[in-house]
């Protein structure tokens, strides 16, 4: 958890500010993951901190909903070109899998249970990057 929280502080998809009168604050909540080898085995475990986007309301809270996907012919291309260049493809694990793109909205989030300021135990999360788990 510590490692994912991290990724978050190195890519600046937050910053701590007073809890704003008037806007709804997002709960957050850890999902946990085992990461599997090719033999089914138990590699590591995989926290991941994402938001309870179910709280917010269409048209109140949020315009409209997106998420990460790639399309297949990007993957069929890709295969594509490695086969044309006779280079053997590898699986990667993305280990910070949010989404990279700025909210054009004030969004607020609950500070992750377990790891709250205790100085600022008040504040909350503004995001300045999206979470999963958002609309």
């Amino acid at each position: 958890m510590e490692e994912e929280l991290h990724q978050f502080t190195r890519n600046d998809v937050w910053k701590l500010v007073p809890k704003p009168k008037n806007k709804s604050i997002i709960r957050t909540r850890w999902v946990f993951r085992n990461k599997l080898d090719e033999q089914s085995k138990v590699v590591r475990n995989k926290a991941k901190l994402v938001a309870q986007g179910y709280n917010r309301q269409e048209v109140i809270d949020f315009t409209k909903t997106f998420t990460l996907v790639t399309r297949l012919k990007a993957i069929r291309i890709m295969f594509a070109f490695a086969t044309h260049k006779n280079i053997k493809p590898f699986q990667m694990d993305v280990k910070s899998d949010f989404i990279n793109d700025f909210i054009g909205e004030e969004v607020y989030v609950k500070q992750p249970s377990s790891f709250e300021d205790h100085t600022l135990p008040n504040h909350v999360l503004k995001l300045k990057k999206a979470l999963y788990g958002l609309k």
